[in-house]
């Protein structure tokens, strides 16, 4: 008999390669997404559910009669509102959303619950951000991705549930949103036209999505990653402006107009992880080299213009 996983927004980018993966590998597969998934962007093998997993009582009615040995909870979405314009709001979707996973699924039988949480935690830490530095969230989009991850880490030590929580830095790949800064970049150059960019300067982490996804299933057999914080990332810093231009060599087009876009109020210009905990409980790394991922990202979204 398989093992059941479930992934909580499995409709999105990083969530639609884990599923794909996840039946390579074997898993018998259900996504909770909290838009309905259109036919045609269903993946065959794998059971949907519509869902707003804040809503405690739907949530239950969804989810009732059905056991999932490993759960995945990529669920919420980026958002770095202030707490008046919106912000709270962000809070309870992403906190409240993983109290009602909790109480919805059978501890009995849950094998492993991985929460993905983000790079955002660690605020203005120096880099290379490390697991053991303090958090210092600068959002109440990152105070919610750390109290959630205080939350399961205490269940951990308290009702021994099997958690694993994975701060992903830059991820990118085939089929990220055309908002985001590489397809942005992308789509830029390859329209030939100027467009503004900030400086530049920011130094960050970008890891493809293929590695991301095979350091989270890994996790999933492994127990000695039980209670942790795990940085799932290249450890390897890349400016902005580098990116850009790595990309505009590439495509052999491109008019960036660099220093037009101011950048935001507390950002942090170093922002890159140290991966060698994931190394040593995964024995992890990446394997898909910055050029390489990208040549493969601008023949996705040339095929899509």
């Amino acid at each position: 008999m398989k093992d059941s996983l479930l992934i909580v927004g499995g409709s999105g980018f990083i969530g639609s390669h884990l599923a794909i993966k996840s039946l390579d590998r074997g898993f018998k597969t259900t996504i909770v997404s909290f838009k309905e998934v259109t036919s045609e962007k269903k993946i065959k093998g794998i059971s949907y559910i519509q869902s707003d997993i804040s809503n405690l009582s739907e949530l239950k009615q969804k989810l009732l009669k059905k056991d999932f040995h490993y759960v995945i909870n990529l669920s919420g979405y980026i958002d770095h509102s202030s707490y008046l314009l919106g912000g709270s709001s962000v809070i309870d979707v992403h906190f409240d959303g993983v109290q009602n996973l909790l109480k919805v699924l059978d501890w009995s039988i849950l094998k492993k619950f991985v929460q993905i949480g983000s790079s955002d935690e660690y605020g203005s830490h120096h880099a290379p951000q490390n697991e053991d530095m303090n958090e210092l969230p600068i959002s109440p989009y990152s105070f919610a991705k750390v109290a959630s991850s205080k939350l399961l880490q205490m269940l951990h030590r308290t009702e021994d549930l099997p958690v694993v929580v994975f701060r992903l830095f830059l991820v990118y790949g085939n089929g990220q949103d055309r908002s985001r800064f590489i397809p942005q970049i992308i789509k830029g150059c390859l329209s030939g036209k100027n467009f503004p960019t900030s400086k530049g300067e920011q130094l960050r982490d970008f890891c493809h999505v293929e590695d991301i996804t095979s350091g989270i299933l890994d996790s999933l057999v492994i127990n000695e990653v039980n209670g942790e914080i795990i940085n799932l990332a290249s450890g390897k810093p890349k400016s902005i402006r580098e990116v850009i231009e790595i990309i505009q060599k590439l495509t052999n087009s491109g008019l960036p107009e660099f220093g037009e876009i101011a950048y935001r109020t507390g950002e942090n210009m170093a922002l890159y992880a140290n991966v060698e905990k994931a190394k040593k409980l995964l024995n992890w790394g990446p394997k898909i080299k910055l050029q390489e991922g990208l040549n493969e990202a601008i023949k996705f979204y040339s095929s899509e213009s």
